[in-house]
């Protein structure tokens, strides 16, 4: 029962104060019609999150393949320093956001992310952010990322690559939608002034679709996610009947529902942080399924499934019974 209960306060806590890092490495770029292209994506994020309540730009880290003014350089070596430097400032509590843009390989045998010298592969990554705590979101948008999905697949994670398989090897435009959904809340689907995982990966693999379409061309990419741990991923076209009922659905980027909430202020704005927190518990609570004895499980969950009605009843009230 002790240890039963310090995982629930883990998992209460984790969902109310959470500190957000983001990384985004935009690597070696092959020309410059490409380096043009993953620079103006690069900003474009930049300025999305920046332009969040409560987001801080001592969490954000930016690795190019041309260093600058808050710019490191996308080697290596530059992504070893800073998942050093995020591991020394992250903790339990933390989410992490990472996206790479620019070209992926795969020779069939591995998947690789190309930077500015010496590349990494899947393996290589995975093996640098498991010692890193807290929670991982992890997005390759390259071609030829679908091995990414198996090598950081793991229970409490969200990866995300832009195709599903390794021989997709042509440059994807799935990062370009993926950014267009954070740039004016554009994938803000529920209208609850934040862009989960979720929409943004419902919002980018539409606009992938929907950029093929209409040029008569069979596409060549199909992004996956997986926010299980299974390492298989899904399609968003597979889930497109109703709302997803994921992790990837209540985690959101760049700043958390807590500092959403302190920065805008008001009754409504309190409740609603406390909604999507609630909503992070139960996911995480549903991770943990198969550790707990089935009353255990069966009685946090009615708990948060309760307190969930209550704040539901309170926004109604708040806004006038609607």
């Amino acid at each position: 029962m002790a240890a039963f209960l310090l995982l629930v306060l883990a998992v209460r806590g984790s969902a109310e104060a959470r500190d957000y890092f983001t990384l985004i490495v935009s690597g070696a770029s092959g020309g410059p019609e490409y380096a043009e292209r993953y620079d103006r994506w690069r900003s474009g994020l930049v300025a999305a999150l920046r332009a969040q309540p409560g987001f801080r730009d001592d969490r954000l880290l930016v690795l190019a393949e041309t260093v600058g003014a808050g710019v490191g350089c996308a080697s290596r070596e530059g992504v070893q320093d800073a998942i050093r430097e995020l591991a020394e400032r992250m903790d339990g509590q933390s989410v992490l956001f990472v996206l790479l843009l620019g070209h992926g390989t795969f020779d069939g045998q591995d998947a690789k992310f190309n930077l500015v010298g010496p590349d990494l592969t899947a393996a290589e990554w995975a093996a640098l952010v498991e010692p890193l705590p807290g929670r991982l979101v992890f997005v390759n948008t390259t071609a030829a990322s679908a091995p990414f999905l198996a090598s950081l697949a793991k229970a409490g994670r969200i990866v995300i690559t832009a195709t599903e398989s390794p021989v997709q090897r042509y440059a994807t435009v799935f990062p370009e939608f993926l950014i267009r959904a954070f740039v004016d809340a554009a994938g803000d689907f529920d209208r609850n002034g934040r862009v989960s995982v979720w929409e943004a990966f419902v919002y980018a693999g539409a606009g992938v679709r929907r950029w093929y379409q209409e040029r008569g061309r069979l596409a060549t990419e199909r992004a996956l996610l997986d926010d299980t741990g299974d390492g298989f991923g899904i399609e968003a076209g597979e889930v497109e009947d109703g709302p997803r009922a994921g992790l990837s659905a209540a985690v959101y980027v760049g700043t958390g529902v807590d500092h959403v909430a302190t920065s805008q202020g008001g009754e409504m704005d309190r409740l609603a942080a406390r909604r999507a927190a609630l909503e992070v518990e139960v996911e995480e609570l549903r991770a943990t399924r198969a550790t707990l004895a089935p009353e255990r499980y069966a009685a946090e969950l009615e708990r948060l499934l309760l307190e969930l009605a209550r704040v539901a009843r309170d926004m109604r009230r708040l806004d006038g019974g609607r």
